[in-house]
């Protein structure tokens, strides 16, 4: 299926002549800043230190590798790394060839793979080194066999570092500024992600004006702590406005404190993205840790809300400016702003990137609802998708006929045009950033053979913001929980996806089978399961 992603006429035009579009395209703002600053410092990850020039020098003969390989303009590659300094050399020399990178997380295992394979018909799938005792070529060769395009498997040491002379010249870049560049995923709120086309257009804009809100320069360090293929790490203002902005991006293997707080003291780091659960670890941990966090002028929080209590304690623990963060890999990002009052920043989520930003809040039958009252969030804009890839049902679902996007998300707008964001409006489960699909999961445990019925629940959680109970009903003979929880990961899911919490239940006593939905059944057992936690210890293993 043809990739495409586009606005109507009259918007497009409206957005270049605003200057969000500017015909950029991302071979073309690596080269201006090579041309300005090819010495200066692009990636720190490990033991490698990339100027620009080394960036573009490794993209190009990337690029001509993919290009000797046999892989065409426009085919679709799996990129499946983690943060080290080649997931750079990789991306951009796609782009430089004219392919299209599909972004897939550090921690998805076989099913999503295999449906990301599917889903783009991809022809390649780039793997790194084996990491955390986990076997990527092993996967790589079971992806392979179930995909039937995947021609490729793409190990990164084999990537040249510099054009062989005997492939001459690379071709120019094909790619104009209103093709897809690449393709992300999606929450996955209904079963496995879904596909999102990004356009050169749109998304440097994004993350050009998010550079712009965050106030980077060529003299910002931005410490990526969370997997870079992430939306929020990626361009908000992420690796990607920071590179833009001509500044230098610090790779750190893991977000622990001890190892982040080491790398922000050596590489006087002065921007970070984290999610809650994160920067409460942080500040649990900044007071036994023995660095100098004084380089770090401003801690992003999103992927999840964060509570105005651990809010008001980042400036005086961790010395630096916070800003929260709002947003969606399907577009609308929202910042608080560097100069708002205190009281805003710490309790509410921002406000939009951009003044052609449309957003609706509106009540069940779609009504507008009054400043301050819950409402369910859409909106449209220069860098919002209108349509997913290769989803017919679930763009009927996503969008309306005038091209919004129906977040999902429950929010209240203030006065002031900031959102406040209230959970979500259906069955997703936000785990410390990541998001899960409770059908999906149900699916998985309904294939147990001991299994006659599941439905998995989001609980509130003090370190995670919610974490999964899962609600069993055996067949005659009851699996243990951590039989279930071994089914689950032998499934080829990612770990994050496995239940929580599992608790087995004579029956469903909300009402009888059939007159119920899914949705308000999980409501039901959701409030059942609170209220025993108030109360007792529900006897759930943990």
């Amino acid at each position: 299926m043809p990739l495409q992603q586009t606005w109507p006429a009259e918007l497009a035009a409206r957005y270049r002549q605003a200057g969000y579009w500017r015909a950029e395209t991302f071979p073309e703002f690596l080269e201006r800043r090579v041309q300005r600053s090819p010495g200066r410092t692009a990636i720190v990850g490990g033991n490698e230190r990339w100027t620009y020039a080394q960036l573009q020098q490794r993209a190009n003969a990337a690029a001509a590798h993919f290009i000797q390989l046999g892989l065409v303009p426009g085919e679709r590659v799996i990129v499946h790394l983690g943060n080290i300094p080649e997931f750079f050399q990789v991306v951009f020399g796609l782009f430089r060839a004219g392919l299209v990178p599909v972004y897939a997380l550090p921690a998805h295992r076989e099913a999503e793979i295999v449906h990301f394979a599917h889903k783009s018909e991809a022809s390649a799938y780039v793997i790194g080194p084996s990491a955390d005792r986990f076997d990527y070529r092993a996967l790589a060769a079971k992806v392979r066999s179930k995909s039937p395009l995947l021609r490729h498997i793409i190990e990164i040491d084999t990537l040249p570092t510099a054009i062989d002379a005997a492939a001459g010249e690379l071709p120019r870049p094909p790619s104009a500024p209103s093709d897809v560049a690449f393709l992300q995923i999606s929450g996955g709120s209904t079963g496995l992600s879904k596909l999102i086309p990004r356009t050169h257009d749109d998304y440097i804009y994004s993350f050009r004006a998010s550079a712009e809100i965050c106030g980077l320069n060529q003299d910002s360090v931005y410490l990526a702590a969370l997997p870079i293929s992430h939306n929020f790490p990626m361009s908000s203002p992420g690796v990607f406005g920071t590179l833009y902005a001509g500044g230098t991006v610090v790779l750190s293997p893991s977000p622990d404190p001890a190892t982040a707080f080491a790398l922000i003291e050596r590489e006087q780091v002065t921007i970070t993205a984290l999610v809650p659960p994160l920067a409460l670890l942080w500040l649990h941990a900044a007071p036994t840790i023995d660095a100098d966090l004084s380089s770090l002028k401003l801690l992003q929080v999103g992927g999840a809300k964060l509570t105005p209590e651990i809010a008001r304690r980042i400036r005086p623990v961790l010395g630096c400016s916070l800003q929260q963060v709002f947003g969606m890999a399907e577009g609308l990002v929202n910042y608080t702003r560097l100069d708002d009052p205190e009281e805003i920043i710490v309790t509410t989520q921002g406000r939009p990137i951009s003044p052609d930003d449309e957003l609706l809040i509106v009540d069940d039958e779609g009504r507008p609802v009054p400043e301050n009252q819950p409402g369910h969030l859409l909106t449209r804009g220069p860098y919002t998708i209108r349509a997913y890839h290769n989803e017919p049902v679930a763009n009927r679902r996503s969008f309306t006929d005038d091209g919004f996007y129906r977040t999902g998300d429950i929010v209240k707008r203030t006065a002031e045009g900031y959102l406040v964001v209230q959970g979500r409006a259906h069955d997703h489960i936000n785990r410390a950033g990541e998001k899960i699909s409770a059908e999906e999961i149900e699916d998985h445990l309904l294939a147990h053979p001991d299994v006659f019925d599941a439905a998995v629940v989001s609980i509130p959680d003090e370190y995670l913001g919610e974490r999964s109970c899962a609600f069993i009903i055996a067949k005659e003979q009851k699996p243990r929980p951590a039989q279930l929880k071994a089914w689950i990961r032998e499934r080829g899911l990612a770990a994050y996806k496995i239940p929580d919490q599992i608790v087995l239940v004579e029956d469903f006593q909300t009402t009888a089978v059939g007159k119920i939905s899914r949705r308000e059944l999980r409501a039901a057992l959701r409030n059942q399961l609170m209220q025993q936690l108030q109360n007792t210890d529900p006897g759930a293993e943990p």
